[in-house]
């Protein structure tokens, strides 16, 4: 349980308390922080009200503990990092996916009404990812981007296999298609699975469509290899970024004689990459990202903090921040979890400056305990 509230106290009153403090490592207004707690409970509906001392609303897929919120920091040089809340605004629903799924899209048409945006695009994909039995592990969840002046962007993530998960690739191409991106499903990379299919909704400067792929047992070299958009992010910084975030061995301590075909793989949680689309005439993405699950890769959060500071200092952004925002969400020490820190993501979009995401877990209901072993570690350092 999260030191900041009881067993008595309520999901709400948790979230909200860990925004408002994530609001001032952001630099938001106490205006701004008060519309967007008020917005987060809005979202989460009646699970707002539910103690904690109950078992989650739904099994969500969202945190590893069905927490139904999590938060996200992204950083650049030289200012405070951006603030982002990501929700499952149906988790109220339990685990009826086709009732979550209408519960999500009921609060999005809402959030569309009072910051006056349009759903078009989501609506043109209705049928594709809300089937009357949808399959797999979510419906729809939204993320919101904090932004001074009280109104959010807007962000929703849809399931490619809400038709099974053998018709995700046919899922993700027709709703490319139907969004003029008819190209852009052959520009992609292999993978092994689309987890997420994603829009940005309402005032944005280059709104984008998003695909994500999973990559199981993953190299730096592989990582370094799949960018599809132009001009490719440098395959040096993305392959050092990988190896940092988990924890391989360099390059060069990989020699050919007797060398384990895994030792530079992530064989856990797999790896994801993200390609966005903003224009439709190449069929080339704009943006590429690269995140990796370092919780599964590290004893604890102490760790998963080190490797996170080392990449935000290799790209010259305030590690500082991180630490009054991990201070923000949780009062525990690092050593006794792992989890806080989810996920470290490398950003590049076309225009834009390269940013670091740092994912942190709100752990309403369970803090995993430290992990004994870290296999890719462990089997590493054995082989070398």
């Amino acid at each position: 349980m999260n030191g900041f509230n009881s067993r008595e106290a309520l999901l709400g009153d948790l979230t909200t308390g860990q925004l408002t403090r994530l609001c001032q490592v952001a630099g938001l207004s106490e205006a701004d922080t008060a519309a967007y707690t008020g917005v987060l409970i809005e979202s989460l509906g009646a699970s707002a009200g539910r103690p904690l001392a109950l078992p989650p609303p739904s099994r969500t897929f969202l945190s590893d503990d069905h927490s139904p919120v999590e938060f996200s920091l992204a950083f650049l040089p030289g200012q405070a990092p951006d603030l982002r809340v990501l929700v499952e605004p149906g988790c109220s629903r339990g685990d009826d996916l086709a009732e979550n799924g209408r519960a999500g899209l009921q609060t999005i048409h809402a959030m569309a009404d009072r910051w006056g945006f349009s759903t078009d695009q989501l609506d043109r994909l209705e049928d594709l990812f809300f089937p009357q039995s949808p399959e797999g592990p979510l419906a729809l969840w939204c993320a919101l981007e904090l932004r001074p002046g009280g109104v959010p962007g807007v962000k929703v993530y849809l399931n490619p296999s809400a038709n099974g998960a053998d018709r995700a690739a046919e899922t993700v191409r027709e709703a490319l298609a139907r969004l003029g991106h008819r190209q852009a499903f052959d520009s992609l990379p292999r993978a092994d699975g689309f987890p997420f299919f994603a829009l940005d909704l309402g005032d944005w400067d280059a709104p984008r469509v998003k695909v994500y792929l999973k990559h199981p047992g993953m190299s730096p070299t592989e990582a370094g290899s799949l960018p599809r958009m132009s001009p490719a992010p440098g395959r040096e910084q993305l392959e050092e970024f990988f190896r940092t975030a988990g924890d391989l061995p360099a390059a060069d301590d990989l020699t050919a004689d007797g060398a384990d075909e895994d030792a530079d793989r992530l064989t856990g949680r797999p790896a994801l990459t993200c390609h966005s689309f903003t224009e439709t005439a190449t069929g080339l993405p704009s943006g590429y990202t690269l995140h990796v699950p370092v919780r599964d890769y590290v004893r604890d959060d102490g760790e998963a903090r080190e490797r996170a500071v080392a990449v935000l200092r290799s790209h010259d952004m305030d590690s500082a921040a991180l630490d009054r925002a991990l201070a923000a969400v949780s009062p525990r020490p690092l050593g006794d979890g792992v989890g806080l820190i989810a996920y470290l993501a490398l950003v590049h979009e076309r225009g834009r400056p390269r940013r670091v995401t740092v994912y942190v877990s709100s752990e309403a209901y369970r803090t995993r305990p430290p992990r004994e072993t870290v296999p890719t570690r462990d089997r590493v350092r054995a082989r070398l």
